[in-house]
């Protein structure tokens, strides 16, 4: 006895973006995540690595361990992960940062202008996190890498005015940054727009949390999002940022090398990034970026399986 399957009819689709200097697609699905017979995911989600313009202070030493040699040099580290397989590369101006060096807008810019450079893949460029420094810098950086097609972030509530009028100026995407709030994320996306950014050169980071940290909160707001984006409303329908690594690595279980019950600690750190990364790809995310090589080479290959027509 034939069954039939039920399907949705969804009437709308999630804006595609392209970036960086070899045209990288992303987003333009027809349907949920890897729902193949409903509709289509025309570009595979993509992984992006971080680099810090300065040694991370913070990282345990079972993630530095794979770009041991480069840590100070901010394009020799983007090189390596060019080499391990990153679709992107992502540089955070953490020097920038009041409580680190206080780097100065052009000490910063010439710095990313310099990884840019060396690297043909596309190049995301991510503050300091300080709402007012990055205001200040990431404009900066922007006319500094014109012609690039990056993706700057973060602009938020307080600071999209300046991100957004020189990521437009000079040809860069930007990635909206908001509470894990539908309502917040429309309106700051309302924003953008209307200073002259398309919806295909915005991204949205939902303030998403790690395994066992909040996951599932984040989890239903991307779906809600996706699902709202493919009934119709545009102003969710923009590819989603999903900042894995830097959940990842803060929880204990991850970080913490001298629990021997948790098992090894180089299993457990990969395999919390990984899940993490993995459930948010269900729910809708688009540009993941981590933080270990190995994590990326295990996430796409649960990629490389979901994207086949015939994987469900």
């Amino acid at each position: 006895m034939a069954v039939t399957i039920a399907k949705e009819r969804w009437t709308s689709k999630v804006a595609e973006m392209t970036l960086g200097p070899n045209g990288l697609k992303v987003g333009g699905e027809t349907t949920l995540p890897f729902l193949h017979f409903e509709g289509e995911m025309p570009n595979r989600p993509v992984t992006a690595l971080e680099v810090f313009d300065m040694e991370p202070q913070d990282w345990p030493d079972i993630l530095k361990e794979p770009f041991a040699d480069v840590l100070s040099d901010p394009v020799a580290w983007a090189k390596k992960i060019v080499e391990y397989g990153a679709d992107m590369v992502a540089l955070r101006l953490m020097s920038a940062h009041p409580d680190w060096k206080d780097a100065s807008a052009d000490e910063v810019a010439k710095t990313a202008k310099a990884v840019a450079e060396a690297i043909d893949v596309p190049l995301i460029v991510l503050g300091c996190g300080v709402e007012e420094k990055d205001g200040q810098i990431l404009p900066v950086v922007a006319e500094a890498l014109e012609g690039k097609r990056c993706l700057i972030g973060c602009a938020t509530a307080e600071n999209y005015k300046s991100i957004t009028a020189a990521s437009n100026a000079y040809g860069h995407s930007v990635i909206a940054s908001s509470p894990l709030d539908i309502n917040l994320c429309k309106q700051l996306n309302i924003l953008i727009t209307e200073m002259g950014l398309s919806l295909d050169r915005i991204a949205f980071d939902p303030l998403v949390g790690a395994l066992g940290y909040g996951i599932e909160y984040a989890y239903s707001i991307m779906e809600r999002a996706r699902m709202g984006a493919l009934t119709g409303d545009k102003m969710l329908a923009t590819p989603i940022v999903c900042f894995v690594g830097m959940e990842a690595w803060k929880a204990k279980e991850a970080k913490d090398p001298d629990v021997p019950e948790w098992g090894p600690q180089a299993d457990r750190a990969i395999l919390w990034e990984v899940t993490t990364a993995t459930t948010f790809a269900i729910a809708g995310g688009t540009i993941f970026i981590l933080r270990h090589p190995e994590s990326v080479k295990r996430f796409n290959a649960f990629i490389n399986e979901a994207m086949k027509s015939n994987a469900y």
